[in-house]
């Protein structure tokens, strides 16, 4: 209901509750020569609109305030009328018919007080029966400020009030009633105002009325809401600012919101979050378009530009912007490293990162070919992949000692320790399982893992943490690789069916892979596998326990599989062909590459890939990091 219709609705319930009595006489002219009194009971139809109010003041300097003009009518006495008159008046007190028409107590108290102003029962009638009035208006306007408010109750009130000021009742608690009624009328029409200007969306406007209300009903009901609401809008200005990339006008919706209420310090603190997280999103976004324009021959130009909408909205102290600036001007003016070099960078606390090997530019074939055997439409079509820019990979998978320091650092929770739990490998069943208690810090099968065990248990989100920790320590570019850098590094130059070629048996001490020759610690042995080859691992072994590929690359292809920056397309229709990782904001659905140790052989092709929820955690997939040079 909007404020206009409220103001309509109330006017109608007070011409229901106070229309003239169809038993009235009608008025008539007072004889100065008999002693005859008429004393006439008329309610006036008042207009309730803030442009029509009747001037009836309450209170020697009070502001006029729209309540119903009354005055007794047609009530004709005499003296010999009195007796007869007493008795009615205090039947009516007694039924509680005090004021509705000429036969109400209030009335005949009246006419027999004009006629006998000294009549003792008449006046302390009267004071009774304006007394029972009082409290019957304060009941109702208890019921009018009372949760959303009754506007009947609030009517009602005000007619009463027009009684008792009309009887010349000087009295506190009548004051005190009229006082009230004022500042109720008062309050329930800059409330309709203010409701109405938020509705308009003029938020600040609304606010300053709210204030108006609750400066003087400190615990009025509507205006805290109406308070409430006014924040939640100033919060979704500030957002919609943000989203629009207006961090300014954002910060600006966010201070007036937090002048809003003493209590809302909380619910403003979480809308900057969520504005940072905006903020963040854009700043991300923008830093890897920046580093894909890079990636290009001619892209140096765009990336700048990134860099300067990055300066825009980023804070001065973003690591992010200072690491994209730095990646900017290392591309700028010289190329820092060479082909198979291996190096690493220092933490802060002065200790060292993971191993990193420069992995060189070149092109190559991404995918399965058309005839290759056991290749899925979801490896295809083979596609050329171009890098015209090296990067830097890690040797191994992260390790758990590696994972820890982080989790350390940052007093971080990954996803498995909050859930609780996460799929492991039964060997009584032979199966994976979810399992209680089993977070990064357990192996395969739910165990205390070794520090040097790859870090297995993880979702994508907690491998982009970590990546993302190291870019906060090192001021260098960490993150997940894409899935075409995770293949280009696999094959390391080949293109057979798998990372060491066509051939059907891995060599000797190439992996940790599904081998026939493998058994478990009850004796089981793998029903799907390459037949003669063992590398003495049933689960995953320490991180670089096999020979490294032609790149200097360890366990690429087998021991876990690994987590890829890439959200999951079904197929490479429309894939990136510069190596950049093919992201979705808001995909749910992520990439895993490389065999694992309890992979078929045909999942340990160079091709093979799996979709993976962002959340998952398990004993077979861990992640390593790449690195911008």
């Amino acid at each position: 209901m909007n404020t206009t219709n409220k103001t309509i609705g109330w006017a109608t319930l007070v011409l229901i509750l106070t229309g003239v009595s169809a038993c009235s006489r009608a008025p008539q002219a007072a004889d100065a020569e008999t002693t005859r009194t008429s004393v006439n009971v008329v309610r006036e139809t008042i207009d309730l609109s803030p442009e029509a109010r009747p001037r009836i003041a309450i209170g020697k300097e009070a502001t006029p305030t729209a309540v119903q003009a009354w005055h007794v009518s047609a009530l004709l006495l005499d003296e010999k009328d009195l007796d007869a008159a007493r008795r009615r008046a205090a039947d009516a007190l007694k039924e509680g018919r005090l004021y509705e028409n000429a036969e109400a107590a209030i009335p005949l108290y009246l006419a027999i007080l004009k006629i006998a102003p000294d009549d003792r029962q008449a006046r302390t009638g009267l004071v009774r029966a304006l007394s029972q009035l009082v409290k019957l208006g304060t009941a109702a306007l208890d019921r009018s400020t009372a949760g959303d408010g009754d506007e009947a109750a609030l009517a009602q009130a005000t007619v009463i009030a027009s009684v008792v000021q009309a009887s010349n009742w000087e009295d506190e608690a009548a004051s005190d009633y009229l006082e009230r009624v004022q500042r109720t009328t008062s309050l329930v029409r800059t409330m309709q105002t203010a409701e109405q200007m938020l509705r308009k969306g003029r938020v600040n406007d609304a606010v300053g009325l709210f204030h108006e209300v609750l400066a003087l009903d400190p615990k009025n009901v509507r205006a805290v809401q109406g308070m409430a609401a006014a924040e939640s809008a100033m919060i979704r200005h500030a957002e919609l600012a943000a989203t629009n990339s207006n961090f300014e006008a954002a910060e600006r919706w966010l201070r007036s919101a937090e002048r809003v209420r003493e209590d809302g310090v909380a619910t403003v603190a979480d809308a900057r979050v969520r504005l940072e997280t905006i903020r963040t999103i854009q700043v991300v976004a923008l830093r890897d378009e920046a580093l894909r324009s890079l990636a290009q021959p001619t892209g140096l130009r765009e990336a700048e530009q990134r860099l300067t909408e990055v300066e825009r909205i980023a804070r001065p102290d973003d690591p992010i912007l200072e690491q994209l600036r730095e990646r900017i001007y290392l591309a700028t003016y010289y190329g820092m490293f060479h082909p198979g070099q291996v190096f690493t960078d220092a933490l802060q606390d002065g200790s060292r990162g993971p191993q990193m090997v420069v992995v060189p530019h070149g092109a190559f074939q991404m995918g399965s070919r058309d005839n290759e055997l056991g290749a899925r439409d979801v490896e295809k079509p083979q596609h050329l992949v171009r890098f015209d820019r090296g990067f830097a990979m890690a040797l191994t998978e992260v390790s758990v000692a590696e994972f820890r320091r982080f989790v350390e650092a940052k007093e971080f929770r990954p996803r498995a320790t909050r859930r609780g739990n996460s799929v492991v490998y039964d060997e009584r069943s032979g199966n994976f399982v979810r399992r209680s208690g089993v977070d990064w810090q357990s192996d395969y099968a739910g165990n205390p893992a070794g520090p040097n065990d790859p870090v297995i248990h993880v979702s994508v989100r907690d491998a982009e943490a970590y990546a993302a920790w190291l870019s906060e320590q090192t001021g260098r570019n960490y993150r997940l690789p894409s899935e075409s850098e995770f293949e280009y590094a696999l094959r390391a130059g080949g293109s057979g069916r798998y990372p060491w070629g066509n051939a059907g048996v891995p060599p000797d001490g190439s992996g940790n892979f599904t081998g026939g020759n493998d058994v478990s610690p009850s004796g089981r042995s793998w029903n799907h596998a390459f037949v003669g080859y063992g590398d003495g691992y049933w689960g995953p072994a320490p991180v670089g326990s096999f020979k490294p590929n032609a790149w200097g690359l360890h366990d690429l292809a087998g021991n876990v599989s690994e987590w890829v920056s890439d959200c999951w397309h079904s197929s490479y229709r429309h894939a990136p062909s510069d190596g950049a990782s093919w992201f979705n904001p808001g995909c749910r659905s992520r990439v895993v590459r490389g065999g694992f140790w309890a992979g078929s052989p045909a999942q340990t092709r160079s091709a093979w890939r799996l979709a993976v929820d962002s959340d998952m955690t398990n004993a077979y997939i861990g992640f390593r990091v790449v690195r911008g040079i």
